[in-house]
């Protein structure tokens, strides 16, 4: 019995021996096989490695580098060079420096470089070599040369802003807009005693202006156009402005939104101011027609410019781009902390890629010569010979120019003529049919396309200026109230 079960366990580990070793031929051969495959058909596909980013190696900068573009409120986009600096001071103990509001400060430091205004010849001409050659009265009235306080007014004006806004970085003037004036001068002719100011400056867009008796339809194109100028005159047809439509749909949204329970009492108030102002801009389009920016040649003088100068809307001025003398009229009122600016028709004179976006000249290389008290009233449409003649007799009187005036042309196409439709003779024995009977003259045919205003798009009641009286039509040319607004406007070009 002990052999047998002996003989048994010798069996069993037999077994046992023989099926381990077989597993083990068969698992090499299994591997041998695979190996085998994988060299006939290639390597097995493996996934792609992706390096790590590498930091390059920041440039060692020789000045600091100015931050520039649209960005975040938090990050400047005003073109103004930023010097970091970080200074650290011992302490205390974290939880005391923590309860304490001096332990971490931002100090807010922004140098400006008041500029120093141009007043001789030479200097004006290294600005624009024409200058001499195209006014060639004007060394004789530099001399001497009477600084506008304006000038200083103005770069005054551009300082409070920058204070008021220094919490508010996106707010600030841009570099370009701070410096856009080169100089503001007093000129006056020793023999004919001719009075001009000259401003030297850069040249931005304004497309405002619409006028429904001369151009039927709107030409508004910009995102901050207004269909008003400050120089203005009573309407001559019953043609409706084309704006009336978006203003009367603007005004019965502030009123539904006013209406509403859920509105809170600031928002009405913001409103009610709101509702106002659109309903005087309804009545200023209903009774007054305007410059046109894209038809009529006009330049905008900046807000207090009529208090220190005497010049006025209305007034005649010449505006000189390279060697062209372009005239114009002072046609609208603008911000009071940036000059020059000029119609868009003198734009696309100067340079045809120019838009309501886009300025002709970036360089403070224009100049705007204006004769202060030439106004001449009433006002009323535009007379371009008019213009043309009468800043050439202006011109004549400070010394003459030294080559020809630019000659305006009207382009604005007249209106369609309505055909008359003949009352047809009525049959004596058949009765006059209703599909006879006379027809209204046809609509005039726009002229300009008219933006599509969008519903959901509601401006901000806030930004519109507070309603002012509307004057008479036959009184002295002011700015009217909704022309007012534009001198809390940013530019509305850029490069």
């Amino acid at each position: 019995m002990r052999r047998f079960r002996l003989r048994t366990l010798r069996w069993v580990a037999a077994l046992l021996f023989l099926a381990l070793f077989t597993a083990i031929i068969l698992r090499w051969v299994s591997l041998e096989r695979w190996a085998w495959n994988v060299a006939r058909t290639g390597p097995a596909p493996s996934l792609p490695v992706i390096p790590e980013p590498t930091a390059k190696p920041e440039a060692t900068a020789s000045r600091p580098k100015p931050i520039a573009g649209r960005l975040e409120t938090a990050r400047l986009f005003n073109g103004i060079t930023v010097r970091p600096v970080v200074e650290p001071t011992p302490g205390r103990a974290a939880s005391e420096e923590r309860d304490d509001p001096q332990s971490y400060v931002l100090d807010l430091k922004l140098q400006v470089r008041v500029p120093k205004p141009n007043q001789t010849i030479e200097e004006l001409a290294k600005v624009n070599p024409e200058l001499p050659r195209l006014l060639p009265g004007l060394p004789e009235m530099l001399n001497p040369a009477v600084i506008s306080p304006f000038f200083a007014e103005l770069y005054e004006t551009k300082l409070k802003a920058v204070r008021n806004n220094l919490g508010r970085l996106d707010q600030l003037l841009s570099r370009h807009n701070f410096y856009d004036c080169q100089t503001v001068l007093q000129l006056k002719h020793p023999q004919t005693q001719r009075k001009a100011v000259l401003l030297q400056a850069d040249m931005d867009v304004d497309a405002d202006g619409s006028d429904s008796d001369r151009v039927p339809a709107g030409s508004g194109t910009s995102p901050t156009f207004q269909p008003f100028t400050s120089y203005r005159w009573a309407k001559k047809t019953p043609n409706p402005s084309a704006y009336l439509p978006f203003l009367d749909e603007k005004a019965k949204r502030f009123e539904t939104e006013s209406a509403l329970k859920t509105t809170t009492a600031d928002r009405k108030r913001e409103l009610k101011g709101a509702i106002a102002q659109t309903r005087d801009e309804i009545g200023s389009l209903k009774t007054f027609s305007f410059l046109i920016g894209a038809t009529d040649p006009f330049i905008v003088i900046p807000g207090g410019f009529t208090r220190s100068e005497g010049a006025k809307v209305g007034d005649y001025a010449v505006v000189i781009a390279g060697d062209a003398i372009y005239p114009a009229l002072v046609g609208d009122v603008g911000p009071g902390n940036k000059a020059g600016e000029a119609s868009l028709r003198i734009a696309k004179e100067i340079s045809s890629a120019a838009t309501a976006n886009h300025r002709p000249v970036s360089d403070l290389k224009v100049t705007y010569l204006i004769f202060p008290g030439t106004a001449e009233t009433p006002f009323g449409p535009p007379d371009l010979d008019k213009i043309n003649a009468r800043c050439e007799a202006l011109v004549n009187e400070i010394g003459g120019a030294g080559k020809s005036l630019h000659k305006w042309v009207n382009i604005i196409p007249p209106p369609p003529t309505p055909t008359p439709t003949p009352s047809p003779t009525p049959s004596p024995t058949a009765p006059l049919s209703p599909s006879l009977s006379p027809e209204a003259s046809p609509a005039p045919t726009f002229a300009f396309p008219l933006p599509s205003a969008s519903p959901s798009a509601t401006p901000s009641p806030s930004a519109s200026p507070s309603p002012t009286s509307t004057p008479s039509p036959t009184t002295s040319p002011s700015p009217s109230s909704t022309a007012v607004a534009k001198r809390s406007r940013s530019k509305k070009s850029s490069n």
